[in-house]
């Protein structure tokens, strides 16, 4: 993706090499989104990890919500995430990144470097356990932010009411073992940099209907707080 193709380029300024946000969309319902000459189309970026884990797992989830985000939204976005791994070039090209699975996921002394700059300077990161990614992903955040820890968001926090309100927090798509859905997340200098859906399985609620055989109601949720959690990232 190209500096025309994505609303959230990132360029380096000065020689401090501080990654600066470009442009923030109008998200609210009652205000048309700005358009600006050669304004690009949004994307999601689903990220390559390395350690064994299925990093591609859900592989309709992305483009269902990224049609979702086009026809509910004032976002305007591509048909098609995007792809990248941590050390590609075009990292910063990318606001909004995704990661899910099941299994191990394993970040490498150059990753969690790059990765927190990124986040630490406009990023947004959106992990979606598939469950069994659990242990492996608080591992290696634990590496990326040694100074913060996951929490868990309260109800009346904003994320879980706009544009779409759920008053009890998350939605529970899949029951796995039963426990309730929760979201955490980690702050830098106040700001949340990291969103991390437990137990609820929001990427496969995204999926095409005849995946997992959800009911339309449970699709419904899934694709309302994952509209909420985007929605949420490009206006704070």
């Amino acid at each position: 993706m190209t500096k025309q193709t994505c609303p959230f380029y990132f360029s380096h300024v000065g020689g401090s090499g501080l990654l600066l946000l470009a442009l923030l969309l109008a998200l609210s319902p009652a205000r048309p989104a700005a358009q600006l000459p050669g304004e690009g189309l949004f994307t999601i970026a689903r990220v390559k990890y390395e350690g064994g884990g299925d990093w591609y797992s859900d592989p309709t989830s992305l483009p269902n919500l990224l049609q979702g985000l086009n026809e509910r939204t004032n976002i305007r976005a591509a048909d098609q995430e995007a792809r990248v791994e941590i050390l590609d070039e075009e990292l910063f090209e990318y606001p909004f990144l995704y990661m899910t699975g099941h299994g191990v996921m394993r970040f490498s002394d150059a990753e969690v470097q790059r990765l927190r700059y990124h986040l630490i300077h406009g990023g947004f990161l959106w992990v979606d356990d598939n469950y069994g990614l659990d242990q492996y992903f608080r591992r290696e955040i634990r590496k990326v932010f040694p100074e913060a820890e996951l929490r868990e968001l309260p109800f009346d926090h904003p994320i879980f009411h706009g544009p779409y309100s759920f008053p009890k927090g998350l939605p529970k798509i899949h029951e796995h073992d039963g426990e309730p859905p929760k979201g955490f997340g980690i702050h830098y200098d106040g700001k949340l940099v990291v969103f991390y859906t437990y137990s609820t399985d929001i990427g496969d609620g995204l999926e095409d209907g005849s995946v997992h055989n959800d009911p339309a109601e449970k699709r419904e949720k899934a694709l309302r707080m994952a509209i909420n959690i985007v929605s949420y990232a490009l206006s704070h």
